[in-house]
């Protein structure tokens, strides 16, 4: 894989990290920067998320990816991957910053996924030259490089003390917008993302919220909600928009006989508009 070299003012997209302390003095990527600037959001968060983590982290990405936002995280376990794959998954653009030279994709556990990204058409980047290694305090480098090409920074699940908090202090010092996922009081893991919303971050339970500060001159378009090709199929999707998940309390409540919703549940997931979450339970896209 040939590594590139550019400085960041060489090209529109990466020309906003202007705005980061230190500046990078050069960034290496293998695959394909954007030429220009689109709505861009850093999705980030813990390496052991719960199962709210995951999914909210899921829809998130998801769903701004198909809005056109191009997703950057930092290709780590947990929230990171998650982001990405979510983003692919979209058919969405999204960019990996390492935290060490670009000789190897790391976490190794994650290379089959930062080849994804490059065939999708995204890049894997760093500010360090190529056989750089992954040290501890890089890590948190690398974090004012995601941040700053952002225009504003997710966070969807973070403990009292995760790293994933820096990100969001970089974001707040190069005047980013910070939107956070609110979490169950009671999560260790949702510590950080209550302690950020009582600090002033923005809470958001849907990506309009989103949509509306990075790109509000399309968030018109970009309310319509996803309608069924039938009418038992779009009352599946108004009993999923109001907050049911459970199999058998969307076919109970749809007054569907048990074939019929089994089927029309089935063509919307094969379209792309529901998602299984397992056991039985289902959600939009």
């Amino acid at each position: 894989m040939k590594i590139n070299q550019i400085s960041p003012d060489d090209n529109e997209f990466t020309s906003i990290l202007t705005s980061v302390n230190p500046k990078p003095r050069a960034l290496y990527y293998i695959g394909t920067l954007p030429s220009i600037r689109q709505p861009t959001i850093a999705i980030v968060g813990t390496r052991k998320p719960t199962r709210y983590g995951e999914e909210v982290t899921h829809k998130f990405a998801y769903e701004l990816a198909k809005r056109g936002v191009i997703v950057v995280s930092g290709l780590a376990l947990g929230v990171d991957g998650i982001a990405h794959r979510a983003t692919l998954e979209a058919g969405g653009t999204t960019l990996a910053v390492l935290a060490n030279g670009l000789s190897k994709i790391t976490p190794h556990t994650h290379r089959q996924l930062g080849l994804d990204i490059l065939a999708s058409g995204g890049a894997i980047l760093s500010e360090y030259e190529p056989d750089i290694p992954p040290l501890a305090h890089r890590f948190l480098e690398r974090n004012r490089i995601v941040s700053g090409l952002a225009d504003a920074v997710l966070i969807t699940e973070a403990a009292a003390r995760s790293g994933t908090l820096s990100t969001a202090t970089h974001a707040l010092t190069q005047g980013k917008d910070v939107f956070v996922v609110p979490g169950n009081i009671t999560s260790p893991l949702s510590a950080g993302c209550n302690q950020l919303i009582r600090q002033g971050a923005t809470p958001v339970t849907q990506v309009e919220d989103i949509l509306e500060v990075i790109m509000p001159a399309n968030l018109e378009n970009q309310l319509k909600m996803p309608l069924g090709d039938t009418p038992a199929q779009s009352r599946i999707i108004e009993l999923l928009q109001s907050g049911l998940r459970d199999g058998e309390e969307l076919q109970q409540a749809s007054e569907l006989d048990a074939g019929t919703f089994s089927s029309e549940l089935t063509m919307l997931e094969i379209s792309g508009t529901v998602r299984a979450l397992g056991a039985n339970q289902w959600t939009l896209r």
